[in-house]
């Protein structure tokens, strides 16, 4: 996979915006970047988390009740620690802050349970051609996937729900790097669109429905969509 960022990104929904905003950045110590409307009632405040963003999209009506995703947990790399710092944000979503360099994590980790680890293995490392980094662990540039936990996760067709719901690969061409996840046995979660001037994106599935947004974003390509 041809990366334009070296980074995954992590996308969470929430009608708590307030004591979102509040807990990542003051609890957590993000740097805020910037706020975008993706339509639909949904702002998107974007956050720098050791050069992947973390994605606190802030829906203004309740969002639907879909099964929780894959996403258990995400570790994100702090120096200066002595030891780890577990939190959970307002909605219960899991993050630890760990010392950089834990178990491999220099940027951050996502963290998966998964219904069958040997066919997220064939995932991530043929159709996403993620690097393996050890056992049940892959690596996209300085991000990991882990799949922490095996256990029993729902399909949803839903990506847009409570918690962490999917995470994004920059990439230098979306439509090309779509048909290749594909080919390579991957399923579609959403067909190629484009969002204004920003950014082209689809999305891709894990074995478990968990949504991949394969994202060319005209700030990091610097070409046109």
């Amino acid at each position: 996979m041809n990366l334009a960022k070296q980074h995954i990104d992590v996308g969470l929904f929430s009608t708590k915006r307030d004591e979102q905003l509040a807990f990542w950045q003051q609890t957590v110590g993000l740097p805020y970047d910037h706020m975008g409307k993706v339509g639909g009632g949904v702002q998107q405040h974007r956050h720098h988390m050791n050069g992947s963003i973390l994605k606190m999209n802030h829906s203004r009506d309740p969002l639907p009740a879909a099964a929780p995703s894959g996403i258990v947990g995400l570790e994100i790399a702090r120096e200066g620690l002595a030891a780890p710092q577990r939190l959970a944000d307002p909605d219960g979503n899991k993050v630890s802050l760990v010392p950089k360099g834990t178990n491999g994590v220099e940027g951050i980790a996502v963290l998966l349970r998964v219904n069958d680890p040997v066919a997220h293995d064939r995932f991530w490392t043929e159709a996403m051609q993620f690097e393996r980094a050890g056992e049940r662990r892959y690596r996209c540039g300085d991000s990991l996937i882990v799949i922490a936990e095996q256990g029993k996760v729902e399909r949803s067709p839903e990506w847009r729900g409570p918690g962490y719901r999917y995470t994004t690969v920059q990439v230098w061409d979306c439509l090309a790097e779509y048909a290749g996840i594909l080919a390579r046995g991957g399923t579609s979660g959403g067909e190629p669109r484009i969002l204004g001037e920003t950014v082209r994106y689809a999305f891709v599935c894990d074995p478990d429905g968990n949504h991949i947004e394969i994202s060319q974003r005209a700030s990091l390509t610097g070409g046109k969509l």
